[in-house]
């Protein structure tokens, strides 16, 4: 590992997370669905998780590069915020423009009527695991081992959680078990090719390290307010939510000082 570039390490990092997903929704298969309430409770984790990562692995990181470069002027607050808001309005961008489904409001986006309801899940979930990946391999890109693998343990962590929720979305609309967790196993593969992104860009050139770091911050931020709270807070369990997204934030906070 210590002879793997930045490029390589962001790669292998991210398809482990991904892969977590796989592990995740082993659940459906060898016992008992769920309830809601246990999923709420999941996704609050992945929140959690997600949320801490955002700023101490990410937003910290790029404003600590933006004062190497530029100094202790007012240029690497503006930097975090305009690649956070770039971030953000990308991932807008392709909620807005892809057909995908959501797990309860129903099909959106241009010609969504004519896909087939198993792609219309799994464009709903590349759109939401792609920044994750994208968010590791910045992370590797940035800071080689010691900075990209916090975040690949905690991002997998989370997607173990994820996976189970995405498992059990699937079931509930009619799917065999042996097929939701395919389904729900082939969404966390799109994390290495974000992961494959992030760190090729920041290793080509470090002017770029402090807008990719803060750039797949947002790009998570986005996924966190607009997917993942309001589905935790759609069925009355709101309060298992926020013990998970309580318990998802420390301990990734945790994982990050003390494993960086």
């Amino acid at each position: 590992m210590e002879d793997m570039s930045p490029v390589m390490l962001g790669f292998l990092g991210s398809l482990v997370a991904g892969s977590m997903t796989a592990i995740g929704a082993l659940p459906v298969l060898i016992s008992k669905t769920p309830n809601r309430g246990i999923r709420d409770l999941a996704l609050g984790f992945a929140a959690g998780v997600m949320l801490a990562a955002s700023f101490f692995s990410l937003i910290i990181p790029s404003l600590d590069a933006s004062e190497l470069r530029y100094g202790g002027t007012v240029v690497p607050a503006a930097i975090a915020c305009a690649a956070i808001l770039m971030g953000m309005g990308l991932i807008a961008l392709l909620n807005e423009r892809l057909p995908h489904e959501h797990f309860e409001q129903g099909r959106e986006g241009p010609e969504a009527a004519s896909l087939r309801r198993v792609w219309l899940f799994i464009i709903a979930i590349t759109i939401h695991n792609l920044p994750e990946g994208l968010a590791v391999g910045v992370a590797f890109g940035a800071g080689g081992r010691e900075g990209g693998l916090p975040l690949a343990l905690g991002i997998g962590l989370q997607n173990m959680p994820e996976g189970l929720a995405v498992a059990v979305a699937l079931l509930g609309e009619g799917y065999s078990r042996w097929r939701s967790w395919i389904i729900a196993s082939l969404t966390g593969l799109v994390e290495p090719l974000g992961g494959l992104l992030g760190a090729g860009v920041v290793s080509m050139s470090q002017v770029l390290l402090p807008w990719g770091l803060a750039f797949a911050a947002g790009a998570m931020l986005y996924v966190i307010s607009h997917e993942i709270i309001p589905e935790t807070h759609r069925s009355g369990h709101q309060n298992k939510a926020t013990l998970g997204l309580s318990v998802g934030l420390v301990l990734m906070l945790f994982l990050d000082v003390s494993l960086g």
